[in-house]
């Protein structure tokens, strides 16, 4: 009996593995197909499209030289990036910063309208962006933060699904430090970042990959408040590779494969906080 129900657990292992290899291999195939596109020149998309084809008579660096060199239409390239990467480390460590403690406080404090300013940020959640964006770009010229890397992240840098998760993990953490912690004379301020931060980590790695993910791949919003080419991002900048005047694919296709980097980092060093935090942010009460 114990043989028939482990040969039945093995089939079912094994055949889970066979699928999350099937969608791996789904879900980087266009990678795969992406990263062959910046080795062969423009010409070879237009004839074949996107394609996984190893034709090493074509294949070179020749469009990364052309990114590196910096001459042309990529000339801002690494302007761009640079300005990408101070903002979204800028809009990360600002929102789990302050969307940390929003949530810490709405789930581990008890106080009179708790529940109404909860029920906000659930009703914030179902506003789409795109209805607030007029409000938002007048409040913009009124603070005179267009065409500046502030008037990209503070809109948006509380936002409600941080604070939602936040506030759904730190239900699960036990009261009990925050009584220790007082009885050893800790201040709240104490308690949060030296007790429940630490034990947080799983919740900082997820947010931590989402928000850098969001404000690194935002465009809508980012198009509408910068003006000038020297304070474009990256996603604002490769768009700027297609147009009425003139295409380079090329310059485009390569840029996207840097653009990948960054993000694909991060993940990898904190993927460990991040199914953790997911799991169990989201069954905590």
């Amino acid at each position: 009996m114990r043989t028939r129900e482990k040969s039945k657990f093995t089939l079912a292992s094994l055949l889970l593995v066979i699928l999350f290899v099937i969608l791996a291999v789904l879900m980087l195939f266009p990678l795969y197909a992406l990263l062959l596109a910046s080795l062969k020149p423009a010409t070879e998309l237009f004839r074949y499209g996107l394609n996984v084809r190893l034709d090493f008579d074509v294949m070179g660096l020749t469009n990364y030289k052309g990114i590196f060199s910096g001459t042309g239409a990529v000339s801002h390239y690494f302007t761009w990036y640079k300005n990408s990467v101070v903002i979204t480390m800028l809009f990360t460590l600002l929102s789990l910063f302050l969307s940390s403690m929003v949530g810490y406080g709405l789930g581990m404090y008890r106080f009179k309208g708790r529940n109404l300013i909860f029920t906000l940020v659930l009703v914030v959640m179902m506003i789409p962006v795109e209805i607030i964006l007029l409000p938002l770009y007048k409040l913009m010229i009124s603070l005179k933060l267009i065409n500046t890397i502030w008037g990209v992240i503070l809109p948006f840098v509380v936002a409600p699904l941080p604070i939602f998760f936040f506030r759904q993990f730190a239900l699960g953490l036990p009261k009990d430090f925050m009584d220790a912690g007082r009885i050893d004379g800790c201040s709240e301020y104490g308690i949060f970042f030296k007790i429940m931060v630490p034990l947080m980590a799983p919740a900082f790695g997820a947010i931590t990959i989402l928000q850098a993910m969001n404000s690194w791949n935002n465009f809508l919003w980012p198009l509408i408040v910068l003006r000038t080419t020297e304070q474009f991002t990256l996603p604002i900048g490769l768009s700027t590779f297609v147009s009425p005047l003139g295409n380079n694919y090329e310059a485009l296709i390569a840029g996207a494969v840097l653009a990948i980097l960054p993000i694909l980092i991060l993940f990898l060093f904190f993927q460990r906080y991040f199914i953790e935090g997911l799991t169990v942010g989201g069954v905590k009460g």
